[in-house]
């Protein structure tokens, strides 16, 4: 399964930046970015924002995973 807080963490730390640039990007408290962290889902909205800031597409681990379980239609 998939947790996309981890996975916005991780690339964060990957990119060097800090929970303060998210929160001032994301215009919200550091206690909302630790959130996100800990959610495993996140609304569609918020992961655009996300994925526009640190230019990932994070929706692509969705289509992935979703590949993974549905049948070429051959």
């Amino acid at each position: 399964m998939i947790h996309i807080g981890q996975l916005i963490r991780q690339e964060l730390q990957n990119q060097g930046r800090t929970v303060a640039w998210l929160t001032r990007e994301l215009n919200c408290s550091r206690s909302n970015v630790y959130k996100i962290f800990e959610k495993p889902t996140l609304d569609t909205a918020i992961l655009l924002q996300v994925s526009r800031l640190l230019k990932v597409d994070f929706f692509r681990y969705y289509t992935d995973e979703l590949s993974k379980h549905v049948p070429d239609s051959e």
